[in-house]
């Protein structure tokens, strides 16, 4: 068989081992003892519960005659995968750096940090330290904060509370 690496880059490798296997009308458990390696890690893979070992892509790679390398490298390309997504959808920011007693009236654990990103801020502007404040800045970005705030720069310490203006 030959692969396009393209085509194949962010998939589970223990997917397309399934496929390739299904396509050849080989049976899991067999094909696992012909490696040796035990059917329940090959059930594993294919279901893709488990990541790919450099010995078993090795071992895979022989035993359906791909090029060495093959499978461990698509195991790469899925874990770069995953880790650009952990980047891109980061759930909540950095709850060591927040202090819970800012959210004394609510459950820290259960805040949806994207759906009440306006309280979130407002309350950490309102009475967050210059840390607390950075943390939301790096979380939300700036133009949410500059949205919610009125500007994009942790210092000038805290927002009007209850808009009431400052009397001379």
């Amino acid at each position: 068989m030959e692969m396009s690496l393209e085509k194949y880059k962010g998939i589970h490798p223990g997917l397309i081992l399934d496929r390739e296997l299904k396509k050849r009308n080989l049976k899991k458990g067999p094909f696992a003892l012909s490696l040796p390696e035990y059917p329940q890690t090959i059930n594993e893979i294919t279901k893709g519960r488990r990541g790919l070992t450099p010995e078993i892509s090795l071992k895979i790679d022989r035993a359906l005659g791909f090029e060495e390398g093959t499978m461990f490298l698509l195991q790469a390309y899925y874990a770069i995968k995953l880790e650009q997504q952990k980047d891109q959808f980061k759930l909540r920011p950095d709850l060591h750096v927040i202090r819970k007693i800012l959210f004394w009236d609510t459950d820290i654990s259960k805040i949806d940090w994207q759906k009440q990103y306006r309280s979130v801020i407002q309350r950490i502007f309102e009475r967050g330290n210059d840390q607390e404040k950075k943390e939301i800045l790096n979380f939300y970005g700036e133009e949410k904060v500059k949205e919610v705030t009125g500007r994009s720069s942790v210092s000038g310490n805290s927002l009007p509370v209850l808009g009431h203006k400052k009397l001379n």
